[in-house]
């Protein structure tokens, strides 16, 4: 599906808690499940987060000086006790970031309220440290890190001033086995592949006796009612694929370990084919893309040749973090 091999993906979290690493023995409390804990055992140095999930909290920092060692905790559970986070999912959170400069002061340096862009967040991809007051949590929780400068240095540049503080709203989970609702209305056939709904298993795709479609085909199994893909997107989804030729499966993430994929879509990162037949169809689609060889990956090396067939389900559609802002060159003043 992707256009090359590429490196493991980088999640789009805060740099400064992704760039946090453990060491050394997790004390006992933090071997406590964390749907276990209470809202009581929260450590008195973490700073008071308020207000309801789905806007901006308001944050106020205890009269103390920021702590000099890493601590976290859940400041709201969520209701939703038959959606619990698991340890391979895919999370759709809010992020807001402070710098705690000193006794009851700090500074926001970056909130995704503001930008109208939550992020993906890999739970594989962190640390166990980082991971234990996410997983087990019902999506609707409201999650506070705070780390101290010594941790900050894998982040770059200069070593900050006092501790940074990283809010966590789990807005949704997208876990393996994961479809889109809704019952197929088509499941194609003719001279496109006839496609069988497996529930939350691959569905099985079969290869009509004829030459594969000169042209793209994308045809709707299930049209979802959600806002329609655009060009930059992250895309949250289910796929399977197999080659026109022979009819065999080549990738698929309904047969993997953990959460489905993620890419950016209409930006050259994946094969054309998915680039021109995806931008534009509703979330919650369950997408049959035909893709001729020239749409595919033409010759790759390595990669599968021909014709390809996809079934893809559309499980959400994030918009992208806006660019950072350079800084000002010397002697430039900064915009206001």
């Amino acid at each position: 599906m992707r256009r090359s091999t590429a490196a493991a993906l980088v999640v789009p979290f805060s740099a400064l808690l992704l760039a946090t690493s453990s060491c050394g023995v997790i004390p006992e409390d933090w071997r406590t499940p964390a749907f276990l804990r209470s809202e009581e055992e929260l450590d008195e140095r973490l700073p008071t987060v308020t207000g309801d999930l789905g806007e901006e909290p308001d944050v106020s920092f205890p009269d103390i000086a920021p702590p000099d060692e890493q601590i976290s905790g859940v400041v709201t559970r969520g209701s939703g006790e038959n959606d619990l986070v698991r340890a391979d999912d895919l999370l759709l959170a809010d992020i807001v970031d402070y710098q705690w400069t000193g006794e009851g002061e700090a500074e926001q340096t970056q909130s995704t309220y503001e930008t109208g862009a939550p992020v993906l967040l890999q739970l594989e991809q962190m640390t166990d440290e980082l991971r234990q007051d996410l997983v087990d949590q019902p999506v609707g929780s409201r999650v506070v890190y705070v780390f101290p400068a010594s941790e900050q240095q894998a982040a770059g540049g200069e070593m900050p001033t006092g501790a940074s503080v990283s809010i966590v709203d789990i807005r949704g989970r997208y876990g393996k086995g994961d479809t889109v609702p809704g019952e197929q209305a088509t499941d194609g056939g003719g001279e496109l592949p006839t496609v069988a709904d497996n529930g939350h298993e691959a569905p099985d795709i079969s290869i009509p006796d004829n030459e594969p479609p000169a042209d793209l085909e994308a045809v709707d199994l299930i049209e979802g009612d959600g806002p329609e893909v655009e060009e930059g997107q992250q895309l949250v989804v289910q796929y399977t694929g197999v080659t026109w030729s022979d009819g065999e499966v080549f990738d698929s993430t309904w047969s993997r370990a953990g959460a489905p994929a993620t890419f950016q879509i209409g930006v050259g990162a994946v094969i054309e084919g998915w680039d021109q037949g995806l931008v534009g169809r509703k979330v919650g689609s369950r997408v049959l893309l035909a893709i001729p060889e020239e749409l595919a990956y033409d010759g790759q090396e390595g990669a599968p040749q021909g014709a390809l067939v996809f079934v893809v389900d559309l499980l959400a559609a994030v918009d992208g973090q806006p660019p950072a802002e350079e800084p000002p060159a010397e002697g430039e003043e900064s915009p206001q």
